[in-house]
């Protein structure tokens, strides 16, 4: 048996650019990826199955629509009997779907020993894909499949918040005031001190934060509650939400963090983790 971690994919920030005539949105984001995640098991077999547990497994279907299902499709017509541990929310704005993807390329690509796609054509899978497989800290742009790496960052820790409500991204980018924003700030050469990155991404934003507070209320309280704890530099919405994160320097910050917010409100998923 071999197995790949699906990492989540946070959007530090995330402004939108425009939208091309297909309707693609053109998007400027850096993105990061904690250590937390889906797991993603394979092994060998005759015929391609995929079988889906863990705290969120049930609302997710097994079948040939699904995002693992298909990359395996994509990648050969080989087969083999994948599990998957589903410990990330769905519908949250942290690349669950195009993470665990991209976890079945890589484990697949190995397992079958066959080439890896090119990345540009893995934005049919979904546009976070390619970013998904290095899963590096990266700028992402075009409509995802424009990569580039980032200076080193000093460590920090990031905590996770969902309040249980899924967001649906059509609708989001249905809602929003304005297509054509800034890009992000020019990104420097390197970040020294974990505060100079903080200040940074004080400085960016996420276009599509309001259009989803619009649409999930809650979100608004979520980011309030993050940025009540303690010594918290930043709290945002990921992605088109509704998962949004908080940036602390230190670890015990974190932790206390994640302990006042499963206090306050036992029913959020809330996790901490090293980026």
């Amino acid at each position: 048996m071999r197995g790949q971690l699906a990492r989540a994919k946070v959007n530090l920030c995330l402004h939108v650019t425009g939208q091309r005539a297909d309707g693609m949105h053109l998007l400027d984001s850096l993105v990061v990826f904690p250590a937390v995640g889906d797991m993603l098991e394979a092994t060998e077999s005759d015929n391609l199955t995929l079988e889906i547990d863990g705290p969120f497994g049930a609302e997710l279907d097994a079948g040939e629509g699904n995002l693992v299902v298909r990359a395996a499709r994509t990648l050969s017509g080989k087969g083999a009997t994948l599990r998957l541990c589903k410990n990330l929310p769905v519908a949250s704005g942290i690349g669950g779907g195009s993470a665990d993807a991209a976890a079945a390329i890589r484990l697949l690509s190995d397992l079958w020993n066959v080439d890896l796609p090119p990345l540009e054509a893995l934005t049919d899978l979904g546009a976070d894909v390619p970013v998904c497989m290095a899963q590096i800290p990266a700028r992402m742009s075009g409509i995802g499949e424009e990569l580039a790496p980032l200076p080193a960052m000093p460590k920090f820790w990031i905590v996770l918040v969902n309040a249980g409500q899924g967001v649906e991204t059509g609708a989001v980018f249905g809602a929003l005031a304005s297509r054509n924003n800034s890009g992000l700030s020019d990104i420097p050469e390197r970040f020294p001190t974990v505060e100079t990155l903080f200040d940074y991404l004080r400085a960016q934003r996420n276009d599509m934060q309001t259009a989803a507070i619009e649409d999930c209320p809650v979100i608004s309280d979520v980011l309030d509650a993050i940025f009540a704890t303690r010594n918290c530099a930043l709290s945002r919405m990921s992605g088109s939400g509704g998962t949004c994160f908080g940036l602390y320097e230190s670890e015990v910050d974190a932790f206390e963090a994640v302990s006042e917010i499963r206090e306050t409100n036992p029913t959020w998923w809330v996790v901490s983790a090293e980026v």
